[in-house]
């Protein structure tokens, strides 16, 4: 499975996690042919164990998706060609809306957050996501999920030890960000001709769960686009750090080499 030439992947990192979780997806794709990068958020640049001691944090607080959107436009305009965009929740949301914009040879949404129109009101999402959006609390203040919050939005299933591994990368969030996902700034035309666009989804996923992300991927209406979808039973919001990831990397690796790079 060698590529022919390094063809970039910028990958694109959701909400609540530093951008060391593609550590382990990056080297499997530079072992394939491939260039990497995963660029962290504006002001996220350090490490969990710092972003964390800096809680509360006013910058981060202030992020919103606008800006966040506009941040990867410019790091993908700025490469010798047009990356392949993988992105996961917010990051997967912000990879639909790139590829929309003509700046991804192809793009994959891992868990995505839906862009604007796509909700549900099952039990499981609205409990984690309801300390996030921090109603009734400051904007100006960051968000940083407990380890019983950790649990039950990002691991659950998995043994306590991989739960309590998967934390060292939790990072304060702004939660302004997430409101904005409900807002036009998360706002996607389905019917516009788009490049190849795979979504990725997660039978046991409590934040994203699979029907967003089936519903998400219904929406497209563009016939002569390539729009395709995949569900992984059992995995959770923690995929790309679950173990058994290397399945989930391998299915999208295949995928884009079947797709005109």
């Amino acid at each position: 499975m060698q590529t022919d030439y390094r063809k970039t992947i910028l990958f694109i990192t959701g909400a609540f996690v530093s951008n060391e979780c593609w550590n382990e997806w990056k080297d499997f794709y530079n072992t394939k042919g491939y260039q990497t990068i995963a660029p962290s958020w504006p002001f996220k640049d350090a490490s969990p164990e710092v972003l964390r001691k800096r809680h509360p944090d006013p910058q981060v607080a202030s992020i919103r998706l606008t800006q966040l959107i506009e941040h990867y436009e410019k790091i993908a305009k700025s490469l010798p060609e047009k990356p392949i965009i993988i992105g996961h929740s917010i990051g997967g949301l912000i990879a639909q809306i790139l590829n929309q914009r003509g700046l991804a040879s192809v793009a994959v949404a891992i868990h995505s957050v839906p862009p604007q129109g796509i909700i549900t009101f099952k039990f499981s999402f609205l409990k984690a996501g309801w300390g996030p959006l921090g109603f009734f609390t400051s904007t100006k203040k960051t968000f940083l999920m407990s380890f019983s919050q950790w649990q039950y939005a990002f691991t659950n299933g998995l043994p306590i030890e991989w739960q309590e591994k998967g934390y060292q990368l939790a990072i304060p969030e702004s939660k302004l960000v997430v409101r904005d996902t409900i807002t036009s700034a998360a706002k996607v035309d389905f019917s516009a001709p788009h490049q190849p666009l795979l979504l990725i989804a997660g039978g046991s996923d409590h934040t994203i769960p699979y029907q967003l992300n089936h519903d998400n991927y219904k929406k497209y209406s563009d016939k002569n686009s390539v729009t395709d979808y995949k569900l992984f039973p059992g995995r959770n919001h923690f995929v790309l750090g679950q173990p058994g990831w290397q399945e989930v990397a391998v299915y999208i690796l295949e995928w884009i080499q079947k797709q005109k790079n």
